[in-house]
């Protein structure tokens, strides 16, 4: 299938306007407020606020987030994400029992777990994912659990943590292409990432990985990404638009189109992943609940 590729130019940022597609309400509603109030008061972060995910109030408006776990601050200094880069705060050990209370509260039938990177850490956090798969089953037996977990800096025994754990889903986004990892994920591999992937479909996982589109990548890239997914047994893809949280980070290069979002969709699904999830507003936990 060839792609028909239609130009829709970023603008300069002083004069740039998102296309009709990428604009959605701000969150509000009864559910939204209520959702906040438990996350604020459990002293909790979500990637929806962190990282400014656009789909904030539709997902938690149906009762739904996904939760980040070892602090706020990153130890990374990716070029597209909206979380603060910093030396992080001592590490909470009580957060995966505050998580599995806001888990059983909200009564969350499939919570997605998520995380900043922890490089100082000798395991990146691993066993603070491990703990919270763990407090969240034993209060709702019943819940899904998706993890989307950094690369542990590829240290083994540290992925063998948390998929020792049995998560549903098992998520490691490769983020964008190889040109480009020097600019958007400085201190990542792409290596090392689809490592990830390869290890924890060796173990049993349902793996799963995703990337942003609009950052300077040329399709036939895009496809040779999802072809090194598909080899190293990644299961589920998910394909979305990048979006500058500020002007500090990465510009959009530009806004690609539902109609070649909707190409990318026919081609995975045609490489054999079991489910693809490709459009301008999706983001890894976007409709996540509907992948296990």
């Amino acid at each position: 299938m060839d792609f028909v590729i239609q130009e829709v130019p970023a603008q300069p940022p002083a004069r740039r306007e998102r296309p009709d597609w990428l604009k959605v309400r701000v969150p509000s509603g009864e559910s939204y407020a209520r959702l906040k109030g438990l996350i604020d008061g459990n002293r909790l972060h979500t990637v929806c606020e962190e990282a400014r995910c656009p789909n904030m109030g539709e997902c938690w408006n149906a009762g739904t987030a996904t939760f980040m776990i070892l602090g706020d601050t990153c130890t990374r200094s990716c070029g597209f994400c909206a979380v603060k880069t910093g030396r992080p705060v001592a590490l909470d050990t009580d957060e995966p029992y505050r998580v599995a209370e806001a888990i059983r509260i909200m009564k969350v039938r499939h919570a997605v777990i998520t995380s900043v990177n922890r490089d100082e850490l000798p395991d990146g956090g691993a066993a603070i994912f491990a703990e919270t798969i763990r407090q969240a089953r034993k209060v709702n037996p019943a819940v899904t659990i998706e993890v989307l977990i950094p690369d542990f800096r590829g240290v083994h025994w540290a992925l063998q943590l948390v998929t020792d754990e049995g998560p549903d889903i098992l998520n490691h986004n490769t983020e964008t292409v190889p040109r480009l990892y020097a600019r958007v994920r400085p201190q990542a591999r792409y290596g090392r990432s689809l490592e990830v992937i390869r290890r924890a479909h060796e173990v049993g996982m349902v793996t799963k990985s995703g990337l942003m589109l609009g950052l300077g990548e040329r399709p036939d890239e895009v496809i040779g990404v999802m072809e090194d997914l598909r080899a190293n047994h990644c299961d589920i893809l998910t394909l979305g638009q990048y979006l500058q949280p500020t002007r500090d980070h990465l510009p959009v290069e530009r806004y690609v189109p539902p109609a070649e979002f909707s190409q990318f969709k026919e081609k995975g699904m045609g490489m054999g992943f079991r489910h693809v999830e490709s459009g301008p507003l999706v983001r890894s936990s976007y409709h996540a609940e509907g992948q296990i």
